[in-house]
């Protein structure tokens, strides 16, 4: 739901909740909107599970008192940062929860007072957060649900998991340790009788999960931090490399104004390109997000990725070469 038909539909909530029936004509006459697109906005309160009512003899809809919170005690900054992260980061990752996120923030801005409801209300809709490309995760909900009561309780869970570059799916149990998003996707770590150790698996590659009878024990000494390592994502390939690059002058801002990695470090040169060095565990991962800046960016070390990124270009050029394109 966008933001602009959150904050109409919140403003006949208010006189719902207070006990007074709302017909649909008044609706559609106060926001100046057609009874049809009244009707949907209430479908879509519904879906989120707002538990409105119907009133067949006065003919409108009433939300009974004890549904929404109580008045909040929030000043501004930190009633817009919730409502910020509720209503349009939501969307930037793939997070499981979405319509019970979107209830929450409804609930607390409901009862905001008057003058921090309507400064939220005109603020936010003058932010704009460009969503990120995301994995998509059927029964996201149902998934996460499973596994985060799995974790808690220290239960280990059977998966059916599909595997792309063998086009087959394998099944394994799998003593979950922690969920984690990264890359665009969410991931569950932990200690799989498929790889007799600490393995990573995609959510979006789930097919089947079941709960199992027996407990496992997790390792103390496990940390999170600690698995992913010096990797550049998320894979270590046990040995570090002293990574140095040169961005033209054109990208050299945009690249040292974020931290790609822990061991950044930046130096810009007088003609204003700039030498970005890391130290990381492996190569395969940073090859791609090399690539994506093309002829903007040279390597200027190890020898072994230099080489890499030729033959990789090499084969882009080749893959073009004596096609035509399609019509």
């Amino acid at each position: 739901m966008q933001r602009s038909r959150i904050a109409r539909i919140l403003q006949a909530l208010t006189a719902m909740q207070s006990g007074q029936n709302i017909r649909i004509d008044d609706l559609a006459e106060t926001h100046k909107l057609s009874r049809r697109t009244i009707f949907r906005d209430l479908k879509e309160l519904k879906e989120i599970g707002v538990p409105y009512k119907y009133n067949a003899k006065t003919g409108g809809y009433s939300i009974g008192a004890g549904f929404f919170l109580p008045p909040t005690d929030l000043n501004r900054e930190q009633a817009m940062g919730l409502l910020l992260l509720a209503y349009q980061t939501r969307n930037h990752i793939n997070a499981p929860f979405k319509k019970a996120i979107l209830l929450a923030a409804m609930k607390i801005e409901n009862n905001l007072p008057t003058k921090i409801r309507q400064y939220c209300s005109t603020a936010l809709r003058h932010i704009f957060i460009k969503a990120e490309p995301q994995a998509e995760v059927n029964l996201l909900d149902e998934i996460f649900i499973q596994l985060q009561e799995a974790i808690l309780k220290k239960r280990v869970v059977r998966i059916c998991y599909y595997l792309p570059e063998q086009q087959n799916s394998v099944t394994f149990d799998l003593g979950p340790y922690r969920l984690m998003y990264n890359d665009h996707t969410w991931y569950v770590v932990g200690k799989s009788s498929l790889h007799k150790g600490i393995g990573a698996f995609k959510l979006n590659r789930i097919k089947e999960l079941t709960i199992l009878g027996k407990c496992f024990i997790e390792d103390e000494r496990f940390d999170i931090s600690e698995y992913l390592g010096r990797a550049w994502s998320m894979v270590r390939e046990g040995r570090l490399y002293d990574v140095k690059l040169k961005f033209v002058p054109e990208v050299a801002h945009d690249v040292a104004e974020v931290e790609w990695h822990s061991t950044q470090a930046v130096r810009f040169e007088e003609d204003g390109s700039a030498i970005v060095e890391f130290r990381v565990d492996g190569l395969n991962e940073i090859t791609w997000w090399i690539l994506s800046y093309g002829d903007k960016v040279q390597v200027l070390a190890p020898r072994i990725l230099r080489q890499k990124i030729i033959e990789l270009a090499g084969k882009i050029i080749r893959s073009y070469q004596g096609r035509s394109p399609p019509a």
